[in-house]
Protein backbone atom coordinates (compact mmCIF):
# COMPACT_ATOMS: atom_id res chain seq x y z
CA UNK A 1 0.00 0.00 0.00
CA UNK A 2 1.05 3.34 -0.72
CA UNK A 3 3.24 5.12 2.83
CA UNK A 4 1.73 8.73 2.88
CA UNK A 5 4.77 9.95 4.78
CA UNK A 6 7.02 8.99 2.13
CA UNK A 7 8.25 12.03 0.34
CA UNK A 8 8.73 10.10 -2.90
CA UNK A 9 5.29 9.70 -4.77
CA UNK A 10 3.86 6.77 -5.58
CA UNK A 11 3.07 5.91 -9.59
CA UNK A 12 -0.88 4.79 -9.68
CA UNK A 13 -2.02 3.74 -13.26
CA UNK A 14 -5.45 4.67 -14.45
CA UNK A 15 -7.26 3.38 -18.02
CA UNK A 16 -9.39 6.40 -19.81
CA UNK A 17 -11.56 6.23 -22.91
CA UNK A 18 -11.38 9.90 -23.71
CA UNK A 19 -15.07 10.04 -24.37
CA UNK A 20 -16.23 8.66 -20.98
CA UNK A 21 -17.38 11.70 -18.96
CA UNK A 22 -17.20 9.18 -16.07
CA UNK A 23 -13.98 8.64 -16.48
CA UNK A 24 -13.20 12.53 -17.29
CA UNK A 25 -14.68 13.82 -13.83
CA UNK A 26 -12.12 10.89 -11.71
CA UNK A 27 -9.48 12.16 -13.76
CA UNK A 28 -10.09 15.62 -12.54
CA UNK A 29 -10.38 14.27 -9.42
CA UNK A 30 -7.05 12.10 -9.24
CA UNK A 31 -4.85 15.40 -10.38
CA UNK A 32 -6.25 17.06 -7.51
CA UNK A 33 -5.56 14.22 -5.44
CA UNK A 34 -1.79 14.71 -6.66
CA UNK A 35 -1.81 17.96 -4.84
CA UNK A 36 -3.01 16.53 -1.62
CA UNK A 37 -1.39 12.88 -1.82
CA UNK A 38 2.15 11.50 -2.20
CA UNK A 39 0.60 9.89 -5.81
CA UNK A 40 1.11 10.67 -9.72
CA UNK A 41 -0.94 9.10 -12.14
CA UNK A 42 0.57 7.55 -15.12
CA UNK A 43 -2.19 6.74 -17.69
CA UNK A 44 -3.21 4.25 -20.29
CA UNK A 45 -5.95 3.79 -22.49
CA UNK A 46 -9.11 1.27 -22.74
CA UNK A 47 -11.64 1.65 -25.07
CA UNK A 48 -15.07 1.34 -24.72
CA UNK A 49 -15.26 0.23 -28.14
CA UNK A 50 -13.18 -3.16 -27.24
CA UNK A 51 -15.06 -3.99 -24.23
CA UNK A 52 -18.19 -3.61 -26.04
CA UNK A 53 -17.36 -5.17 -29.44
CA UNK A 54 -20.23 -7.90 -29.96
CA UNK A 55 -22.14 -6.73 -27.64
CA UNK A 56 -26.37 -5.60 -28.25
CA UNK A 57 -26.47 -1.95 -27.41
CA UNK A 58 -29.47 0.49 -27.23
CA UNK A 59 -29.68 2.49 -30.31
CA UNK A 60 -28.42 5.39 -28.41
CA UNK A 61 -25.03 4.09 -27.77
CA UNK A 62 -24.24 2.80 -31.37
CA UNK A 63 -22.95 6.30 -32.61
CA UNK A 64 -20.47 6.47 -29.78
CA UNK A 65 -19.25 2.57 -30.17
CA UNK A 66 -18.21 3.70 -33.80
CA UNK A 67 -17.14 6.95 -33.14
CA UNK A 68 -14.92 5.78 -30.10
CA UNK A 69 -12.22 3.79 -31.98
CA UNK A 70 -10.96 7.20 -33.35
CA UNK A 71 -9.71 8.71 -30.21
CA UNK A 72 -8.04 5.56 -28.65
CA UNK A 73 -6.64 4.87 -31.85
CA UNK A 74 -5.25 8.29 -31.96
CA UNK A 75 -4.26 8.29 -28.43
CA UNK A 76 -1.78 4.80 -28.74
CA UNK A 77 -0.44 5.86 -32.16
CA UNK A 78 0.43 9.23 -30.33
CA UNK A 79 2.40 6.82 -27.45
CA UNK A 80 3.67 4.33 -29.71
CA UNK A 81 5.59 7.46 -31.24
CA UNK A 82 6.26 9.44 -28.59
CA UNK A 83 6.18 7.58 -25.43
CA UNK A 84 4.19 7.03 -22.42
CA UNK A 85 4.63 10.52 -21.49
CA UNK A 86 2.31 11.51 -24.88
CA UNK A 87 -0.59 9.95 -23.37
CA UNK A 88 -1.28 12.20 -20.13
CA UNK A 89 -1.06 15.86 -22.14
CA UNK A 90 -3.11 14.33 -25.05
CA UNK A 91 -5.82 12.73 -22.55
CA UNK A 92 -6.25 16.12 -21.09
CA UNK A 93 -6.31 17.88 -23.96
CA UNK A 94 -9.05 15.64 -25.49
CA UNK A 95 -10.96 15.35 -22.26
CA UNK A 96 -11.20 19.41 -22.12
CA UNK A 97 -12.15 19.94 -25.45
CA UNK A 98 -15.50 16.81 -25.71
CA UNK A 99 -16.37 17.08 -21.96
CA UNK A 100 -16.20 21.03 -21.47
CA UNK A 101 -16.07 21.96 -25.07
CA UNK A 102 -18.46 19.38 -26.38
CA UNK A 103 -16.53 19.71 -29.36
CA UNK A 104 -17.76 15.82 -30.34
CA UNK A 105 -15.41 12.90 -30.99
CA UNK A 106 -14.67 13.82 -34.96
CA UNK A 107 -11.60 14.53 -36.61
CA UNK A 108 -11.52 18.42 -35.90
CA UNK A 109 -11.74 18.05 -32.09
CA UNK A 110 -8.32 14.92 -32.83
CA UNK A 111 -6.67 17.70 -34.48
CA UNK A 112 -7.37 20.62 -32.34
CA UNK A 113 -6.32 17.99 -28.78
CA UNK A 114 -2.98 17.59 -30.93
CA UNK A 115 -2.21 20.93 -31.42
CA UNK A 116 -3.33 22.00 -28.45
CA UNK A 117 -0.05 19.56 -26.80
CA UNK A 118 2.55 20.48 -30.24
CA UNK A 119 1.93 16.68 -31.46
CA UNK A 120 1.66 16.44 -35.28
CA UNK A 121 -1.34 16.56 -37.07
CA UNK A 122 -0.66 13.07 -39.49
CA UNK A 123 -1.62 11.46 -36.14
CA UNK A 124 -5.28 12.02 -36.72
CA UNK A 125 -4.87 9.43 -39.51
CA UNK A 126 -4.26 6.86 -37.29
CA UNK A 127 -8.63 7.13 -36.19
CA UNK A 128 -9.25 5.20 -39.58
CA UNK A 129 -7.16 3.02 -39.89
CA UNK A 130 -6.48 -0.65 -37.96
CA UNK A 131 -2.63 -0.50 -37.63
CA UNK A 132 -2.77 0.50 -33.69
CA UNK A 133 -5.68 -1.86 -32.91
CA UNK A 134 -4.04 -5.17 -31.37
CA UNK A 135 -1.95 -2.33 -29.26
CA UNK A 136 -4.84 -0.86 -27.96
CA UNK A 137 -6.33 -3.88 -27.53
CA UNK A 138 -3.17 -4.94 -24.98
CA UNK A 139 -3.31 -1.66 -23.28
CA UNK A 140 -7.57 -1.97 -22.27
CA UNK A 141 -6.86 -5.90 -21.48
CA UNK A 142 -3.24 -4.82 -19.06
CA UNK A 143 -6.18 -2.45 -17.65
CA UNK A 144 -9.02 -4.60 -17.43
CA UNK A 145 -8.28 -8.12 -16.88
CA UNK A 146 -7.87 -7.20 -13.35
CA UNK A 147 -11.37 -6.12 -13.19
CA UNK A 148 -12.97 -7.97 -15.34
CA UNK A 149 -15.03 -7.39 -18.13
CA UNK A 150 -18.42 -5.91 -16.48
CA UNK A 151 -17.26 -2.60 -15.79
CA UNK A 152 -15.80 0.34 -17.83
CA UNK A 153 -13.60 3.05 -16.77
CA UNK A 154 -11.98 4.26 -14.87
CA UNK A 155 -10.22 2.01 -13.98
CA UNK A 156 -7.15 1.86 -11.46
CA UNK A 157 -3.98 0.17 -10.55
CA UNK A 158 -2.26 0.78 -7.24
CA UNK A 159 1.13 -1.00 -6.43
CA UNK A 160 1.50 -2.66 -3.40
CA UNK A 161 4.37 -4.51 -1.86
CA UNK A 162 3.75 -7.70 -2.78
CA UNK A 163 3.51 -6.89 -6.32
CA UNK A 164 0.01 -7.35 -7.62
CA UNK A 165 -1.58 -3.64 -7.85
CA UNK A 166 -5.49 -3.78 -5.75
CA UNK A 167 -7.26 -2.97 -8.97
CA UNK A 168 -10.77 -1.44 -9.10
CA UNK A 169 -13.48 0.33 -11.18
CA UNK A 170 -14.57 3.62 -10.27
CA UNK A 171 -15.14 5.78 -8.08
CA UNK A 172 -18.43 7.32 -10.36
CA UNK A 173 -18.57 10.91 -8.83
CA UNK A 174 -19.96 13.85 -10.13
CA UNK A 175 -18.60 16.32 -9.43
CA UNK A 176 -15.03 15.68 -8.50
CA UNK A 177 -14.47 16.97 -4.64
CA UNK A 178 -11.17 19.17 -4.66
CA UNK A 179 -8.72 19.89 -2.04
CA UNK A 180 -8.91 18.14 1.56
CA UNK A 181 -12.51 16.36 0.35
CA UNK A 182 -10.62 14.90 -2.63
CA UNK A 183 -7.78 13.40 -0.40
CA UNK A 184 -10.55 11.85 1.94
CA UNK A 185 -12.02 10.28 -0.62
CA UNK A 186 -8.40 8.44 -2.04
CA UNK A 187 -8.11 7.29 1.54
CA UNK A 188 -11.51 5.67 1.61
CA UNK A 189 -11.08 4.21 -1.67
CA UNK A 190 -8.17 2.45 -1.10
CA UNK A 191 -9.15 1.65 2.27
CA UNK A 192 -12.08 -0.23 0.79
CA UNK A 193 -10.68 -1.40 -2.89
CA UNK A 194 -7.39 -3.32 -0.38
CA UNK A 195 -10.09 -5.20 2.13
CA UNK A 196 -9.46 -8.23 1.33
CA UNK A 197 -12.65 -10.37 -0.36
CA UNK A 198 -14.64 -6.53 -1.03
CA UNK A 199 -16.13 -6.64 -4.65
CA UNK A 200 -19.04 -4.07 -4.57
CA UNK A 201 -20.63 -0.84 -2.99
CA UNK A 202 -22.83 1.04 -5.55
CA UNK A 203 -26.16 2.70 -5.58
CA UNK A 204 -28.34 4.56 -8.40
CA UNK A 205 -27.08 7.51 -9.95
CA UNK A 206 -29.15 10.12 -9.42
CA UNK A 207 -27.32 13.36 -11.35
CA UNK A 208 -25.57 13.39 -14.71
CA UNK A 209 -21.97 14.52 -15.15
CA UNK A 210 -20.94 17.52 -13.54
CA UNK A 211 -17.78 18.88 -15.19
CA UNK A 212 -17.38 21.67 -12.42
CA UNK A 213 -15.70 21.40 -8.97
CA UNK A 214 -17.30 20.37 -5.92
Amino acid sequence: MIDASSDQAATIDMWFDPRCPWAWIATQWLLEVERVRPIETRFHVMSLSVLNDGRELPEKYRRGQIEGWGCVRVCIAAEQRYGAAALRPLYLAMGTRIHQRQAGLGGDMIRAALSDVGLPGDLAEAADVTDYDEALRASHHAGMDLVGDAVGTPVIHVPTPGGEPIAFFGPVISPAPRGAAAGRLWDGVLAIAGTDGFFELKRARNRDPQFHAA
